[in-house]
C-alpha cells in the first residue's frame, strides 16, 4: 500500500512537467570526430566507447589553464569549458561559490555540488548554503546546457541527455571535465580537502569525476545506478527519451556505447575514497534494482560505503520531510568524512 502511494505520487509529480519534447533518434557521429566512420554508426560508436573506457584517463583528462581564465564576480565563478560545443553559451562554465568560515589551523575543505538534470538556477543553492554554514565551502556547478549555458532554442536541458547518442556521451564527458576544472580553481584558492556531492544525473557525473581525479577524497552520491543507459531506458522521468529511440537501437548496444559515462567500469577507482550511496526505496526514475546493484558492486569489492535508503521516491525526495532527511544525511556524511 505504501509503495502504491509513492508510485502514484511520483507519477503525479512527473506529470506536472508538460514541456518534455520527444526528439528523434540520432547516432550523433558528428559529435565524435575520431570514430571509425568506415563502420556502421552503431559499431563505430561501440568501438569508440570501448577505447574510451580502456583509456579513461585520457578520455577525462583536462589541460591546465592560466589562473587569469577564472573569474570571480560576487558569488559567481566562470571559466572556459575544456570541451568546446557548437553552442557558445554552453562553452563558459558557471558556478556559484559559498565560502565557509573555517578555523585557520584546519585544512581548507570544499565540496563541488552537481545538481540533477534540468535543475533550475536555484536548485541545490539552499543545500550549498547550508553546507557552508556547517564549515565546508560549497561551489554549486551549473551542468552543461543548464541555466545561462542554455542556447535560445532550448527550454529544457535536452542536449545533455537525449536520443542523440553521441551528443549525450560528449556532453556528459564535458560535465566531468568542467567539474575537474572547478577543482583546479578550488586548489588555486588554497583548498586542501575536496569532495563531491551529486544528485541523480549529478551523482553519476560526480562518481565519474571522483574515479578519475586523485584530488577527490570524499563522494556523496545521491540517487545511484551502475549504468547510464538502463536509467534512461527504464526510468519514469526519461520516458520521452526512450520514446525517441524507437526501434533504432536496443538496450544492450546503448549500454555498451554509454559505458564511458557509466559508473560500472570505474568502481575499482573508488577504492580508498570515502563514499556515501543514497537511494530511494520507491524510486521509479532510478529503478531500485539498479541502485541496489551498485551498492552490491561496491560491497563485493570489499569497499565499505555508507549507505542510506530514503523512505520515498525520486521526485518526492525533493519534498518535505524527505528533502530534510536527505539534506541531513548528506551534510552529516560530509562533516564526518572531513573530520569536522
Amino acid at each position: 500500500m505504501i509503495q502504491r502511494f509513492f508510485h502514484a505520487w511520483e507519477r503525479r509529480l512527473v506529470a506536472v512537467t508538460t514541456d518534455r519534447v520527444v526528439r528523434p533518434f540520432e547516432w550523433g557521429l558528428d559529435w565524435v570526430d575520431d570514430a571509425d566512420h568506415s563502420l556502421a554508426p552503431g559499431e563505430a560508436l561501440r568501438a569508440w566507447a570501448s577505447r574510451a573506457v580502456t583509456d579513461s584517463d585520457g578520455f577525462y583528462r583536462t589541460e591546465s589553464i592560466d589562473t587569469t581564465d577564472f573569474t570571480l564576480l560576487g558569488d559567481e565563478v566562470s571559466f572556459p569549458s575544456p570541451f568546446k560545443t557548437p553552442h557558445h553559451e554552453n562553452n563558459t562554465v558557471r558556478a556559484r561559490y559559498f565560502p565557509a568560515v573555517q578555523p585557520s589551523n584546519a585544512p581548507k575543505r570544499a565540496v563541488v555540488v552537481l545538481p540533477q538534470w534540468n535543475a533550475d538556477p536555484g536548485g541545490h543553492v539552499g543545500l550549498s548554503q547550508l553546507i557552508a554554514k556547517f564549515g565546508i565551502s560549497a561551489i554549486r556547478l551549473s551542468l552543461p546546457y543548464h541555466d545561462n549555458r542554455m542556447p535560445p532554442e532550448l527550454h529544457r536541458a535536452d542536449y545533455i541527455v537525449s536520443a542523440n547518442v553521441g551528443r549525450t556521451l560528449q556532453v556528459c564527458r564535458q560535465a566531468v571535465l568542467d567539474t575537474r576544472r572547478t577543482i583546479d580553481w578550488l586548489i588555486t584558492q588554497g583548498y586542501e580537502q575536496i569532495g563531491l556531492l551529486g544528485t541523480s544525473l549529478g551523482s553519476c557525473l560526480a562518481m565519474l569525476t571522483a574515479a578519475h581525479d586523485p584530488r577527490i577524497s570524499v563522494a556523496a552520491l545521491n540517487h545511484i545506478s551502475p549504468y547510464f543507459a538502463d536509467v534512461v531506458w527504464d526510468g519514469l522521468s526519461t520516458g520521452h527519451v526512450r520514446q525517441g529511440f524507437g526501434n533504432a537501437i536496443d538496450l544492450e548496444l546503448l549500454r555498451q556505447i554509454w559505458l564511458p559515462i557509466s559508473p560500472a567500469p570505474f568502481l575499482e577507482r573508488m577504492r580508498g575514497k570515502q563514499t556515501l550511496l543514497v537511494y530511494a526505496r520507491h524510486d521509479l526514475s532510478f529503478p531500485v534494482n539498479l541502485s541496489q546493484q551498485l551498492v552490491s558492486d561496491f560491497q563485493a569489492r570489499g569497499f565499505n560505503p555508507e549507505v542510506f535508503v530514503l523512505p520515498c521516491g525520486h521526485y518526492s525526495a525533493g519534498k518535505a520531510p524527505f528533502s530534510w532527511i536527505d539534506g541531513f544525511v548528506l551534510i552529516r556524511f560530509l562533516r564526518r568524512a572531513f573530520g569536522i
